[in-house]
């Protein structure tokens, strides 16, 4: 196997001689004749693509031989979509005006299309239209999006929730790779800046057969900010600040592209004091600050592209505990994680007649640190200084307590994991036969984890995955077919640690898990405004080492785990049926599924206690989530500056003894109501809106929850930017929980001790666009 990834490698970077095409072309109004200016022309096949100048004209250079899907979009008219053989002759297209909102490649699904043209339906949102609802972290943003929620200890500590499933049940990919960074933990969050992040996609629903092992809850996709388009330099500065934590962020961009050679740098930083609630307490020791480095550089020619990013984030973030202390500093104080996070990524494209071969590759450094208070120890050295007082004379007392001092301020992490891990993903473009494309490949992943603190959560262990896996799309007249099989396994090898009989011990383990899971979806298209998917697909969950092995207090969580070394594969099968309605002016949508999960893996209180910590076994029953979300988009005619938005989604969760599962969001209704207008004589893009979130009453809680009353959030903003010279100005005011309501969130983690989320919070952005 290693031979063979080092082969594919070389192939990556290894010249293949081909004939240079150049693709030139000219986009218009429909309506009016008119140049479009600033439309995005883009291959998504080759990732490759560019913008319109004043006159509407394109070039792209270095264009491999064959037949691409070629996809014109620009805000104000209907995307484009549409196969091309290149080379060709000088391309002339003419887009037709539409207030429906622009569509974009969505790229976390395997065949590069257009929402409209995808079987599976994926939601997407760019971070800018997020940052601009007012988020404060990257886990806030996403929250907004339908479906997804947000699992949160504070501010600073976040982790998606899709349709009820979280943690190891759903994928963080960023960078094109899987983020590996012990997501096991409740109290671990994402651990990536927004800085430098283009746009957000979330499968809800077993991707399995894309993704392997912990996607049954679906995949949350990042994908990070573009290059500048061929032969131009841009730079970036902006800032923000947020009223209620008395916190920035500010981050600094500068990009430049050839017609070959790309590269692109950002660096940003955030500091955050503690957060206010509604009734005006700052709860204790949930300030965190970041720091965040993005960079990439690529090559592309019409043989071959390869792109390498880097990316390293610090988070220091305070665990909070109670209220206490009311202060707006921030500086750490105990206990608090510092997480760094190195990400390392190949992407390679080689170009043939009519296939193309992409391997991706991966490393990823994470070390997470916990320095907690050392209370036991300082009472240990108090009971040595009685001692030393009674036998020494009083002179030497000084000298003590000055040698004490110093010897108490010295900080070790109590607990200190060190995650490594390699990935890779190969996938072979077949050449297309008939209407059918398909891809086929393999994907694995090699992990180790290492303690190096006194503390241990999980065991030192090595994790190796390797999946096979194959998919096909059928394009017809008004049906789109998609389907796939793929077959993982997955192997833990862990070793012992403490003594057997004693109290953390955890014995070795070595496990092998395999499955087999498939997917079929179908589009049709009843008319040029109604469409409907239905999507079957299964996925599998190996149980993570914390499931397995654990055998101690989770300070964090506050209770002792026992874990289950003979637990088996989370099997799941869903069901998804999507409708979506759209012309011109009005947009509707529903979606509905039915997960049922074989095995699923909870924790169990036993009614027994160990250190003061109520005791929580691992154990598995069958289980089911089902639910879904509808919504509709207006924008009327003549007044298509005007949007009216509002969208409903609700997901139940039952274990198979008819009892809830926890940690299962409540419904929520979501009111919006903006105006945009693009153009203007100093401000252009202008744009204000005015949301309504409304989250009903949760009684459906499980045997150890407690009910969540309901609540109701409103927020608004408005921005827009202004010219300056050669540079452009975006301004942008937000404001969150605007009425300040004390309230708790049914994902708070913080609940349990009765302490309220985030009060009001404005947030300023400005940013300059050199």
């Amino acid at each position: 196997m290693r031979n063979l990834l080092i082969t594919l490698l070389f192939l990556a970077v290894s010249p293949i001689l081909f004939a240079q095409n150049q693709f030139s072309g000219n986009v218009k109004n429909q309506e009016t004749g008119e140049a479009v200016f600033s439309a995005t022309v883009y291959f998504p096949k080759l990732e490759k693509g560019t913008t319109t100048d004043i006159d509407g004209n394109f070039t792209m250079k270095n264009l491999p031989s064959g037949n691409y899907k070629l996809v014109v979009s620009s805000i104000g008219f209907t995307s484009y979509s549409q196969e091309v053989s290149i080379p060709s002759d000088n391309f002339e297209l003419v887009l037709k005006p539409s207030a429906v909102e622009m569509e974009e490649v969505i790229v976390s699904t395997p065949f590069h299309q257009l929402q409209s043209e995808n079987v599976m339906r994926v939601e997407r949102e760019s971070v800018s239209e997020l940052n601009k609802k007012g988020a404060v972290t990257l886990a806030d943003g996403i929250s907004q999006m339908a479906g997804v929620e947000n699992l949160s200890t504070g501010v600073g500590i976040g982790k998606p929730v899709i349709r009820g499933l979280s943690s190891n049940r759903v994928l963080t990919y960023t960078q094109g790779v899987r983020m590996e960074n012990q997501q096991f933990g409740g109290e671990h969050g994402l651990g990536i800046s927004s800085k430098g992040i283009g746009s957000v996609e979330v499968i809800k629903g077993p991707a399995s057969l894309l993704y392997g092992s912990d996607a049954i809850g679906g995949v949350l996709y990042l994908n990070p900010e573009q290059y500048a388009s061929a032969g131009t330099t841009s730079a970036e500065v902006n800032g923000d600040y947020f009223s209620n934590t008395l916190g920035y962020q500010a981050s600094a961009m500068a990009k430049t592209s050839g017609e070959k050679l790309k590269f692109i740098a950002r660096g940003s930083l955030a500091e955050h004091s503690d957060y206010k609630t509604g009734d005006g307490e700052r709860v204790t020791n949930t300030r965190f600050n970041e720091k965040d480095l993005k960079t990439g550089i690529a090559y592309q020619n019409e043989k071959f592209k390869s792109d390498l990013r880097y990316n390293f984030n610090r988070s220091e973030l305070g665990i909070p505990e109670e209220i206490g202390e009311q202060t707006t500093s921030k500086t750490l104080v105990l206990p608090y994680q510092q997480i760094d996070n190195h990400i390392l990524s190949l992407d390679n494209k080689i170009y043939f007649a009519n296939s193309s071969l992409d391997a991706k590759f991966g490393y990823q450094f994470n070390n997470r640190k916990e320095f907690e208070d050392h209370h036991d120890h300082d009472e240990e050295h108090a009971e040595e200084d009685h001692e030393h007082e009674e036998d020494h004379a009083d002179e030497h007392e000084d000298e003590h307590e000055d040698e004490h001092d110093e010897e108490s301020e010295e900080l070790h992490p109590a607990l200190d994991m060190e995650l490594e891990t390699f990935n890779y993903n190969i996938k072979y473009n077949l050449p297309k036969l008939g209407k059918f494309e398909t891809i086929a490949g393999i994907q694995g992943m090699w992990q180790s984890n290492v303690n190096t603190g006194e503390e241990i959560l999980i065991p030192d262990a090595n994790t190796v995955d390797f999946g096979v896996f194959a998919t096909t799309h059928l394009h017809l007249s008004a049906w789109d077919f998609q389907a796939g099989l793929r077959y993982d396994t997955r192997n833990i090898d862990s070793e012992t640690h403490g003594h057997e009989g004693e109290t953390g011990y955890m014995q070795a383990v070595d496990r092998s898990f395999n499955s087999v899971n498939g997917a079929f979806g179908a589009k049709y298209q009843f008319s040029d405004q109604l469409n409907a998917r239905l999507n079957l697909a299964s996925g599998f969950r190996a149980p993570n080492l914390a499931e397995l092995t654990s055998n101690g207090s989770h300070h964090g969580a506050n209770r002792y785990e026992v874990g289950n070394p003979e637990l088996d594969n989370e099997q799941n099968f869903q069901v998804d049926l999507s409708l979506e309605w759209r012309n011109e002016h009005f947009e509707a949508f529903a979606n509905a599924f039915h997960n049922t999960i074989n095995d699923y893996i909870y924790l169990s209180p036993t009614g027994e206690s160990i250190d003061d910590n109520p005791v929580y076994d691992y154990v598995q029953d069958d289980a089911e989530l089902y639910g879904g979300e509808v919504g509709i988009h207006v924008h009327p005619h003549p007044w298509d500056w005007m949007h009216i938005e509002s969208s409903f989604e609700t997901v139940t969760g039952k274990r198979n003894d008819n009892t809830y599962l926890p940690l299962i969001p409540a419904n929520s209704i979501t009111n919006t109501f903006r105006v945009e207008f693009n153009q203007g004589e100093i401000i252009e893009n202008k744009y204000a809106f005015v949301r309504l979130k409304n989250v009903f009453d949760k009684e459906n809680t499980s045997s150890f929850e407690t009910r969540t009353g309901g609540y109701s959030l409103l927020g608004a903003g408005f921005g827009g930017r202004v010219q300056l010279a050669d540079s452009e100005v975006q301004i942008s005011v937000n404001g969150n929980n605007l009425l300040n309501k004390t309230y708790i969130s049914h994902l708070s983690r913080l609940k349990t001790d009765g302490i309220a989320n985030i009060g009001r919070n404005i947030m300023v952005s400005l940013q300059w666009f050199l």
